[in-house]
């Protein structure tokens, strides 16, 4: 038996040697993985889900990054990423690239290095077809403009100026708004209006393309080595005519790609790449200068977002209390239908995130012809999701009243709304203070969410600084800061009002 054991145990020792060299050949034949980062929520022609397949990426840059990798002997693995931190992203490691309609401006340029370009367009307006008093930036004065956040198109409308701006996650809901009357037009990038505008009957394109840009494919500045195999990559797929083979495919070659290629594949310096901030904005900044650049932040967060969301957070919360003392009072007296109805409201809004019903109400309800403006849809938005939290604190006040109050009221004569209006709401009211100033203080702070219905507020207006600079720590320090300077007197009352109550409560004891 011994002996047997031995033999079967050089046996499968042998077979383990011979095969061992086979299995890590195999592995060294696979090709090395390169990671780039994008934004799948970006949309055709970029990136998006296959709608045959949604768990497949397609689009024109995802067929760049399957040629280019093949050029470089290696493999193209995708990693999601939100757009906004796709730069952030490269910087932490997270990929070895960028590739997301990625424009080469100097802000960027001092963060990250770029390729030479890949793709060259402009910014295309996009207006109602009935339309024909809007041609050119000029022509926006007095016009509510929809764009993508962050972009290029959006800091050429803040340069240009006069006009309301309102930013958007993603190129469907602006086009959607557009042909709903909430904006008078729409400015992105040209393949975007291609495949998003121009298909459209209801809208069309306004004028001539602005301004020229040329995406790059953004490398980490500690990877020279990577951006010149990636350099060489693309100059490889530009001279044999790959790249413009991948943009016929999806019908967005065009002359100044055309002209931008001529250019590269000569050897010659590319086009000049817009430049949209000034000496002092690029530039490295010391500490003093720093710290002059955020005491010039303070106006814009104070006066354009602080107001704002302090104004829906109060009329947010005010109609949460209202329609939760309803709520409440229709879970505790009502007939059963209606009181199953009252209790259902409660679970599915408490059951449900804000963000999926703002979504609801703000894009979902036009398609039943019911259209809200931003600041509307963020109250009613609030306003609805709190009242099911409201509802329980009345409910808990309520039923905190002595039974014994009840049946005195009702046995002087009262009728059950007076009893209710006289006795029973007033000390129940009094009783949630605490939990309802608590709850406003939360609400406070959830109203950074509506900045995705393209209310421009506090969390809003963070984020437009902290990606035009960079600067998402000191920015965000300085809002954060805001939000509890805002909140404090909301938190000092609630602890007041708890100490007051503790107090009544003893001396009425007594």
């Amino acid at each position: 038996m011994k002996k047997n054991y031995l033999c079967s145990l050089l046996i499968l020792t042998s077979i383990f040697l011979i095969g061992f060299p086979f299995v890590t050949t195999s592995r060294a034949q696979q090709p090395l993985e390169l990671k780039w980062g994008g934004d799948a929520e970006g949309g055709a022609p970029y990136l998006l889900p296959n709608p045959k397949n949604p768990r497949e990426i397609v689009g024109f840059e995802v067929d760049l990054m399957t040629s280019l990798a093949g050029q470089m002997g290696r493999k193209s693995v995708f990693t999601q990423n939100q757009w906004d931190g796709l730069i952030p992203g490269l910087q932490r490691g997270n990929y070895d690239l960028v590739v997301n309609g990625l424009e080469i401006t100097s802000d960027r340029k001092q963060q990250v290095d770029f390729s030479i370009p890949y793709y060259a367009t402009g910014e295309q307006l996009s207006v109602r077809t009935g339309e024909n008093s809007i041609n050119s930036l000029a022509d926006l004065k007095g016009k509510i403009v929809g764009t993508l956040k962050f972009s290029l198109a959006q800091r050429i409308l803040e340069r240009t100026g006069g006009m309301e701006i309102r930013s958007y996650e993603n190129q469907n809901n602006a086009y959607d708004d557009l042909v709903l009357g909430r904006l008078d037009a729409v400015l992105m990038d040209w393949p975007i209006a291609v495949y998003y505008s121009k298909p459209n009957p209801k809208l069309k394109f306004a004028g001539p393309v602005i301004e020229q840009m040329e995406y790059g494919i953004a490398v980490n500045k500690n990877n020279p080595e990577l951006l010149k195999q990636v350099n060489e990559g693309l100059l490889h797929l530009i001279k044999t005519g790959e790249l413009r083979r991948i943009y016929e495919k999806w019908d967005i070659w065009n002359d100044e790609t055309g002209r931008l290629f001529t250019k590269l594949a000569s050897g010659e310096v590319h086009g000049q790449v817009y430049e949209d901030f000034t000496q002092n904005i690029t530039k490295q900044l010391t500490w003093s200068e720093r710290l002059r650049r955020y005491a010039g932040y303070l106006p814009v967060l104070l006066i354009q977002g602080a107001p704002m969301t302090l104004l829906i957070s109060l009329l947010g919360m005010a109609f949460a209390v209202a329609l939760g003392l309803i709520l409440a009072l229709i879970y505790l007296y009502a007939p059963q239908p209606l009181s199953w109805l009252s209790r259902a409201y409660v679970e599915i809004f408490r059951g449900t995130p804000l963000l999926i019903q703002l979504y609801l109400i703000f894009y979902g309800l036009p398609n039943i012809g019911i259209k809200l403006s931003p600041i509307v849809a963020a109250v009613v938005g609030l306003g609805l999701n709190y009242a099911a939290y409201e509802a329980e604190n009345y409910r808990a006040g309520i039923q905190a009243i002595p039974r014994g109050q009840m049946e005195a009221a009702l046995s002087l004569g009262m009728t059950r709304a007076q009893m209710l209006r006289y006795v029973i709401v007033p000390q129940a009211m009094r009783l949630v203070i605490p939990p309802v100033t608590n709850d406003f203080i939360a609400l406070f702070k959830d109203s950074s969410i509506v900045s995705v219905i393209t209310m421009v507020e506090l969390t809003k207006v963070y984020g437009q600084l902290a990606s035009t600079y960079y600067d998402y720590i000191g920015v965000g320090l300085l809002t954060a800061g805001i939000y509890f300077l805002m909140g404090m007197p909301f938190v000092r009352l609630a602890r007041w009002v708890e100490i007051r109550l503790a107090t009544e409560r003893r001396v009425e004891g007594v």
